[in-house]
């Protein structure tokens, strides 16, 4: 197939830090991002640097690190935010304007043109001043789609160089993604940039439609950290584009290293569940299973541990099988017989209803017993 012509713009360390109580030191960002480029990601989004003078000078660090990722911040449409864009020396600016009624009504008061006015007046200060624009639509997925039509075409008029699609409340399925990319994001002439918030669950999913249909930027955070319920998550948007899109020049293997690394700064753990960097993208219990992986691991993994730097499992408990304690014993380099075996199994099972785990210091007590208990 034909590889899908997008790049990412991973935000984590923007809107990944609006997190309810989170806050990234100038040194943990630098961090983030350094591993974030030799990762590949083409677009980092180092903060808001109008912020405080701390967000400032972290943005004007992270652009002054060398990395081949280009450096973004973002931006109201007001002269000061665009000064201290233009002072942090980033390559790019996203600078963002309401575009539903609600928002233009509620938070500025003004008209759709007076809005789309102020916009394109700080585009044109931006690109007067050799910086990249990003010009981008606040709470998209819920505005006027002709009034979106009219903004992307001024700004794209205006020299901006990205047109942006904010579903900034989540509001969106993947249906809905495919029909906006078929009405109004088939209409844009320059490149699309698609962000996605996860308030319903589909930022993911949004995120890879968009792309599939013609979005060129990819919004992403470590983790899916962000306001509310977080953003599409980078880890499961690059291994979607690998698996999917064709798509295969990001270092996957990195992706365990970045997930710590912002859990660990953030403060926010992540579920044993979480698909790609959780404990148990790649652990098995069920026998039935693991009996067949044995023979063939594809028979129930898709996606290879070893592409997203992971190992596999396998899991003692109550719904082991014969083949998989056959499997985990000789792993361990013991040998029994197979009525010790038998007996082994009948006692992992009956510790795991118990509701208690089998770790290996269960398990090599378990062997050591069955060995001391001959053949009975």
């Amino acid at each position: 197939m034909k590889p899908w012509n997008v790049e990412i713009c991973d935000v984590t360390l923007r809107d990944g830090e609006q997190t309810p109580g989170v806050s990234f030191t100038c040194k943990e960002k630098m961090a983030i991002a350094s591993l974030l480029d030799e990762t590949g990601v083409e677009v980092i989004e180092a903060g808001f640097p109008v912020v405080s003078e701390n967000e400032y000078r972290c943005v004007q660090e992270i652009c002054r690190m060398g990395l081949d990722a280009r450096i973004c911040c973002l931006a109201r449409a007001v002269p000061g935010d665009i000064d201290a864009a233009i002072g942090c020396e980033v390559d790019l600016v996203s600078i963002f304007i309401a575009t539903s009624d609600l928002h233009m009504r509620i938070k500025y008061r003004c008209t759709p043109d007076e809005m789309l006015e102020r916009g394109l007046a700080m585009v044109d200060y931006a690109h007067d001043h050799g910086i990249a624009v990003r010009f981008a639509a606040e709470d998209a997925s819920r505005s006027d789609p002709v009034f979106l039509q009219k903004m992307y075409a001024a700004g794209a008029e205006h020299g901006a160089e990205y047109s942006g699609f904010a579903d900034t409340l989540g509001c969106l399925t993947p249906v809905d993604m495919m029909q906006f990319m078929e009405k109004t994001g088939s209409t844009i002439s320059n490149k699309l940039a698609i962000h996605c918030h996860n308030d319903l669950g589909c930022a993911t999913a949004n995120t890879i439609t968009a792309a599939a249909c013609g979005a060129f930027q990819l919004h992403t955070t470590v983790n899916g950290i962000g306001e509310r319920t977080g953003n599409a998550r980078l880890e499961e948007v690059l291994t979607l584009l690998q698996l999917n899109g064709g798509v295969d020049r990001y270092d996957l293997t990195r992706l365990p290293a970045l997930s710590a690394m912002v859990e660990n700064y953030s403060g926010i753990r992540m579920m044993d569940t979480k698909p790609v960097v959780g404990k148990n993208a790649f652990s098995h219990e069920s026998g039935i299973h693991i009996a067949a992986m044995l023979d063939d691991p594809e028979t129930y993994e898709n996606l290879h541990p070893e592409t997203v730097g992971r190992h596999r499992r396998y899991i003692l408990g109550k719904h082991t099988g014969k083949k998989a304690i056959e499997h985990v014993i000789a792993s361990k380099g013991c040998t029994l017989s197979p009525a010790q075996v038998h007996w082994v199994l009948c006692r992992v099972k009956e510790i795991s209803e118990g509701k208690c785990n089998v770790t290996d210091e269960v398990l090599m007590n378990l062997l050591r017993e069955a060995q001391n208990r001959g053949e009975a």
